[in-house]
Parts: structure tokens; C-alpha cells; sequence
């Protein structure tokens, strides 16, 4: 994760960067309208709320006083237990190993829309190949180094107040802290 040192916001850069439109400080997302290719959001602005439209693929960025996300792992939580993407879902086995059929997905899916995990690839949002992944990224790794902290030296200090603040005195002075 990386956040732009002004703003605290890595949305408006990504928005940029890939030619798409961006709502920042979403309070809460209204509605998606995939066949219209629109999104309708709630968003906190200084003086009060508003709601907002906007096309499909975007790049939403919110605030602290929004609601909790999907988990980024959905399937952890048991209501998103089946939740797939159309690439999982097209190479669902029609079986499980010990014979017995696996679930009828088409149908799960109609019924249940919040299980199909949205997918967009670099041609959906029409982004420029050579900006993406490694190459693209501006981060340039110049070298790797493992590094290993060793005790040195141990110190037993009491729950005195004086001693405590050396301790931190000194740490600061070492750099170990702060």
C-alpha cells in the first residue's frame, strides 16, 4: 500500500495514472448499475454529504467513517464461502475429488448476486501495458539485504520511574527508537 504524503490517498494518483475517473471520501456506495455502467455515491465533503454518479470502472477512495469493507479474503466469511470471479467459475470442476457434484454455480449466482467477485483487467480499464506490474512501478529494487538484530546485552530495570526514563533516554540515543 502506498499513500500519497499530503492527502494520505493513493486513489487520485491511481485515477490518474490510469485515465479514470475518481470519487474521494466515499461515506457509502448507493448502487452499481452495471448495464448502465454507473455508480451512485455517498460521499463526505466539508459542510455536509453528498451523493455523486459516476461511469464504470472508477476509482474510489474512503474515509475512515465508512463502513467496513468486504473482507479482502471474502471467502473466509461464510456468506461469501462460494463467492467466485468468472475465472474461477470457468474452471470449477464439475465434481470434487471424492465423486460427488460440486454446487450448480450458474444458479447460486443468479440467486445470490453478491457472490460474483467483480474482475477487471488492464484492457477493461483500458490501461497502458507498459505502466503496469514491474516495469511500469517507479519503485526500482537496487538491492536486497537480510537483516538480523542480535541482543548484545541484556538490562533488568525495576517500575521506578527515573529508571524507565533512562531507558527511553538512552534507546532514543541509539537510535532503537523514535
Amino acid at each position: 500500500q502506498a499513500t500519497d504524503g499530503d492527502t494520505a490517498q493513493v486513489g487520485p494518483q491511481v485515477a490518474e495514472k490510469l485515465g479514470l475517473t475518481q470519487i474521494t471520501y466515499a461515506e457509502e456506495i448507493l448502487n452499481v448499475d452495471k448495464e448502465a455502467g454507473r455508480i451512485t455515491v455517498k460521499r463526505h465533503i466539508d459542510g455536509g454529504v453528498e451523493t455523486v454518479e459516476g461511469p464504470l470502472p472508477i476509482v474510489i477512495t474512503v474515509n475512515g467513517s465508512a463502513a467496513p469493507c468486504r473482507p479482502r479474503n471474502a471467502k473466509l466469511v461464510q456468506k461469501y464461502k462460494h463467492a467466485m470471479g468468472k475465472q474461477e467459475r470457468a474452471v470449477q470442476p464439475a465434481c470434487h475429488q471424492d465423486g460427488t457434484p460440486t454446487l450448480r454455480y450458474p444458479e447460486l449466482y443468479e440467486t445470490r448476486p453478491y457472490l460474483d467477485i467483480q474482475e477487471w483487467s488492464v484492457a477493461d480499464v483500458n490501461g497502458d501495458l507498459v505502466q503496469c506490474g514491474l516495469s511500469g512501478s517507479p519503485t526500482k529494487v537496487k538491492a536486497i539485504e537480510n537483516i538480523v538484530f542480535q541482543a548484545k546485552e541484556s538490562k533488568t530495570i525495576s517500575s521506578a520511574d527515573q529508571e524507565v526514563e533512562d531507558l527511553i533516554v538512552e534507546l532514543l540515543a541509539n537510535h532503537t527508537i523514535g
